[in-house]
């Protein structure tokens, strides 16, 4: 049987809708119906409930039922997304998606999304006559209810402890529903609606990366793939018996960063660590042909990591690189070099792979740049040997979750946001981007970007964004290409959402592939338009474009 919407299924959604208020909305409503009336009328009383409601179970229901039950008025006030801190994956649910739920609700009159992290300010604001909490929370010590609840009785009111009688688990019921495609593609739109996050805004984005002149400096590497068949076990000892099919040779590291910045579109120069043998020489012209200006700081052989596979199954890996500092004389040559780039540059990427090109002067060149305000600084350690941690005053610090862990070594002990917030405070970074593999990736930004004020060192607000890869063949290099992207979507303007997204989608182009092959700006914007959650958004804001820049040179020099 077809099913088909009708104009009372229109009306029900817009009521409720009007139910979702903000805070000086809900206060005229409240004046409106609660005021003093006129003489012999009972002023009508409030009652307010707040959580997360991530999935409103029966638990909720019967625990919405008993607060409804004790006024007339039934506030509920929901924490938002940047606020909750129940995990990284948590709420599985937006803040818009979880408002209208519970509007949808008869019990429930209004619904307010609330960005702090407790309420003790809209319970200032509401002043409510009754305030339910869970049961849970009737011998509770925590400072956080306890100031709510302090709230709530110096304006006369009183806190009712109640959960319903039907206990339910949030995290097991988000488990089971995170299978679901369907409520995946609802809430992947939810966020992007919410971050201006669509085929316009990110075509628009991705139009802009050609305007930006890209300096990328670190440590660079040859990826090579040897595709080999398998026979059967060795005749003089237990083991795998190979037979080499093919080489395949791939650029990695702060080189695979500029080819990745060149293929969307971006004007690049790299300064890198090469050396004089025949894997350098070859990099350097295959930079080249591909418009990357190469800055050759000549001190060690570049490193070879070498790859066995059979089919797309990789066997053994083998790594040839060795770490060598770069010595006084070279440093202040590459010192001053990089710092004449920096003025011609929009956007720089750092990418530490633990070769020695990245001494400790040159990162505080960097940290410590004449015009912040005008250029990015983004970077990552892309290698076991890079030091994540010397990174410092980045706009955006990348790494995955297990580097991360890394960083604070097998001892460290909280979550991921905990560990973020130790990260960003260590490196001093404004936003951190952290990669979770198959399950997608977390942003992390501050309450405030200025340093001195204390939301700069206040809890962190972050948002999940689950995995846009629909197929996964080869997952190396993808941390180098969302770095790219993210760097490049911020330099133009983008939000950290935005950034994210458009590093997710780099992310998932690249690992439909063998080996770090970079992603261009047509296979970027030809993957968007498939994507069910790219629907236009009805209110499109445009970002300002910078002014152009282009330069038709692209020469090798040696330093």
């Amino acid at each position: 049987m077809a099913v088909r919407r009708t104009s009372t299924d229109e009306g029900t959604q817009l009521g409720t809708q009007r139910k979702v208020v903000g805070v000086d909305r809900l206060r005229r409503f409240l004046d409106e119906r609660c005021g003093p009336g006129l003489p012999g009328q009972r002023r009508q009383t409030v009652v307010q409930c707040h959580g997360c409601f991530d999935i409103v179970h029966p638990g909720h229901i019967r625990y919405l039922q008993f607060a409804r039950a004790q006024g007339d008025i039934l506030i509920v006030s929901i924490t938002g997304d940047a606020s909750i801190d129940k995990g990284e994956l948590r709420p599985y649910i937006p803040e818009e998606l979880r408002a209208e739920n519970l509007a949808a609700l008869e019990i429930v009159d209004y619904v307010v999304i609330d960005p702090n992290p407790t309420a003790r300010e809209l319970l200032e604001a509401v002043k409510p006559d009754v305030y339910v909490k869970g049961q849970e929370y009737a011998s509770s010590s925590d400072p956080r209810f306890l100031a709510e609840r302090e709230v709530v009785e110096t304006h006369g009111g009183r806190v009712i402890f109640s959960s319903g009688q039907v206990v339910f688990s949030s995290s097991r019921i988000v488990e089971a529903l995170s299978q679901s495609p369907d409520l995946d593609t609802q809430r992947l739109a939810a966020i992007c609606r919410r971050h201006d996050i669509h085929r316009r805004s990110l075509t628009a984005l991705i139009q802009r990366m050609q305007e930006q002149r890209v300096l990328v400096v670190g440590d660079s590497a040859v990826e090579r793939y040897v595709l080999c068949d398998s026979n059967e076990i060795a005749h003089d000892a237990p083991m795998m018996s190979l037979t080499e099919l093919d080489t395949e040779d791939y650029l990695g590291g702060a080189a695979q960063v500029a080819l990745q910045a060149a293929a969307l579109g971006a004007d690049v120069t790299l300064v890198t660590g090469l050396g004089e043998d025949a894997l350098s020489t070859w990099a350097v012209q295959m930079l080249a042909s591909l418009r990357v200006r190469v800055e050759r700081v000549s001190h060690r052989d570049i490193a070879l990591r070498t790859r066995f596979l059979v089919d797309d199954r990789k066997l053994l890996g083998i790594c040839r690189s060795d770490s060598t500092p770069l010595d006084t004389l070279a440093e202040r040559q590459t010192m001053g070099r990089v710092r004449e780039l920096l003025g011609n540059s929009t956007v720089v990427i750092v990418h530490d792979g633990g070769g020695g090109l990245l001494t400790p002067g040159l990162l505080e060149l960097l940290a410590t740049r004449p015009d912040p305000h005008r250029v990015l600084l983004t970077g990552m350690a892309g290698h076991a040997q890079g030091n994540l941690g010397g990174l410092r005053n980045l706009d955006l610090l990348c790494c995955s979750e297990r580097r991360l862990r890394a960083v604070f070594g097998p001892e460290a002990t909280g979550g991921l946001s905990a560990l973020s917030y130790k990260l960003m405070q260590l490196t001093q970074a404004r936003r951190m981007l952290v990669m979770l593999g198959k399950r997608g990736l977390v942003t992390f930004d501050r309450r405030s970007q200025d340093r001195r004020s204390a939301g700069w060192h206040d809890r962190l607000q972050s948002e999940y964004l689950t995995s846009l890869a629909e197929r996964i063949i080869d997952s190396l290099g993808v941390g180098e290409a969302m770095l790219t992207a993210a760097s490049l979507t911020l330099a133009t303007g983008g939000n950290l959402m935005q950034a994210a997204y458009l590093s997710a989608a780099a992310g998932a182009v690249q690992v439909s592939m063998v080996g770090p092959v970079p992603v261009t700006s047509d296979e970027l914007a030809q993957w968007a338009t498939s994507r069910r959650e790219l629907f236009e958004s009805p209110h499109v804001r445009t970002v300002q474009a910078a002014p152009p820049f282009k330069d038709q040179h692209h020469e090798v020099t040696a330093m």
